[in-house]
């Protein structure tokens, strides 16, 4: 049985070389090569970044606490949750596949690799949510099984109890 073509682990600003990283969104590449290093310093998001067997970044997303507000939540889901204002979440920020490595379903597998670091986690969290920056977007993520927020465009979560 072979390997598995990539490791997911968290990013290694010192170790994990990020300048030749192209997907098909500018802003996610300049946000890896410019930015990360200080989000992770700040302790506002952590990356982690699929790697091939060579150490070259395919993919990458990032993971931050957040909370959603209960009243934008779908009202058959809401009225299973405490009255708290806010539910407690993940937000997976962003989320990029080396254009080299798209249409090997890395996507599917970095979301799913979240997804378990989330679920996993000790610090109780309700739902993974996204922020999806398109239409197709939207629909990799309602693939995958997430709901929409009723009035919040753009905006989509997943129980983190169903990936259990």
């Amino acid at each position: 049985m072979s390997p598995p073509p990539y490791r997911v682990v968290p990013l290694d600003v010192a170790a994990h070389d990020r300048s030749g990283f192209t997907s098909t969104s500018a802003p996610l590449d300049r946000y890896l090569r410019e930015q990360v290093t200080q989000d992770i310093r700040r302790r506002v998001a952590a990356c982690f970044v699929a790697l091939t067997h060579e150490q070259h970044i395919a993919g990458y997303y990032t993971l931050a606490s957040a909370s959603l507000l209960l009243a934008d939540l779908p009202p058959a889901t809401a009225k299973k949750l405490p009255r708290y204002p806010t539910v407690p979440a993940v937000r997976m920020g962003r989320l990029a596949v080396d254009q080299a490595h798209t249409g090997q379903g890395l996507g599917g597998a970095l979301l799913a690799d979240a997804l378990h670091r989330a679920a996993r986690s000790e610090i109780a969290a309700y739902a993974l949510m996204v922020d999806a920056k398109d239409k197709a977007a939207v629909e990799f993520y309602r693939h995958h099984g997430f709901i929409g927020l009723p009035d919040v465009a753009r905006t989509l979560f997943l129980p983190l109890a169903s990936v259990r």
